[in-house]
């Protein structure tokens, strides 16, 4: 018996401006008759958020369809599967954000990688499609990026990027659920940045803890007491921290067994794995791979082609 063919989907990737955070897609060339002959959903590298001006048509988030008209919005996280239709040879007209927010993230709280990788989570949790009267402070900051990434006057970057950390901020209220365990850092961390770094390459490896304090110069003793003063948690509870950072991204990704994820993230058994897992998710693996968050692993049911953004 042949095997069933996969149905397609496309990975559109955009490139970031030089030393911007946001492709900004604006202008007359939005304005035309979305999906005409295509029957696929696709996703993008970034986030993206559209703004509906004016038409009528289909937007299509994972397996809903929503009606659009003009007055909308889309805010649609990295990876999530998604396609736009315009009803009949109407024209619709948008405008487009693409934004780099993990990377944007990482650099606003490098010293801080456990906000960071819960503000990246947040922002990414989910799809959302609605009018603007229903989150008229986000629409501000949408319209304000917008203007500013059209005009471009002296100064635009340092603007606009005080605009996006307000907008992502407004993102990862939206989505933020309660539930999540991890403490953020409480101070500075640049005593202990280089076992940070270690911690965060070679987090699938057996770590001692006497060696990350001597890569940061500094006694055993003096180190874990920093550490757990920066961290809000020991060094101990840091890398295990780390590795079930690594385990529910490829638990959201693969279909590898949880087994094979436990192992192939640095712990030794997979009850280990297990116990530290809901100690820090607060449910089992197998519960969370189930979550809607994990939209990201119904990708592997589908033929991806490649193709670089409009």
């Amino acid at each position: 018996m042949s095997k069933k063919k996969k149905p397609k989907m496309e990975y559109r990737y955009y490139e970031m401006p030089a030393d911007s955070p946001v492709l900004a897609l604006l202008g007359e060339k939005w304005t035309q008759n979305y999906g005409r002959n295509i029957d696929y959903l696709h996703f993008h590298n970034h986030l993206e958020i559209g703004f509906c001006y004016s038409g009528k048509g289909t937007l299509t988030l994972e397996d809903e369809d929503r009606i659009f008209t003009g007055g909308m919005f889309s805010v649609i996280p990295k990876n999530f599967p998604h396609t736009t239709n315009s009803d009949g040879e109407t024209l619709s007209s948008w405008e487009y954000l693409f934004i780099d927010a993990d990377t944007f993230l990482t650099d606003f709280y490098h010293s801080n990688p456990i906000m960071a990788d819960r503000m990246i989570r947040w922002v990414n949790r989910k799809a959302h499609f609605c009018k603007v009267a229903e989150k008229p402070e986000m629409v501000e900051l949408i319209h304000q990026i917008m203007e500013i990434m059209r005009n471009r006057k002296e100064l635009y970057l340092e603007e606009v990027k005080g605009i996006v950390l307000a907008l992502l901020v407004e993102i990862a209220r939206w989505n933020k659920t309660e539930g999540e365990t991890g403490e953020k850092p409480v101070g500075n961390s640049s005593l202990i940045s280089p076992a940070l770094d270690y911690i965060s390459e070679f987090s699938d490896q057996q770590i001692r803890i006497e060696e990350l304090a001597q890569m940061c110069h500094i006694s055993e003793t003096h180190f874990r007491r920093s550490f757990s003063e920066c961290m809000n948690m020991t060094p101990v509870e840091y890398i295990n921290w780390v590795r079930i950072k690594t385990a529910c991204d490829e638990l959201k990704k693969t279909n590898d067994s949880i087994g094979d994820i436990a192992i192939r993230t640095g712990f030794a058994t997979l009850s280990t794995f297990n116990r530290n897992f809901h100690k820090i998710m607060g449910i089992t693996p197998h519960e969370w791979r189930k979550n809607p968050e994990c939209y990201e692993r119904k990708l592997l049911n589908y033929d991806i082609k490649t193709q670089e953004g409009w």
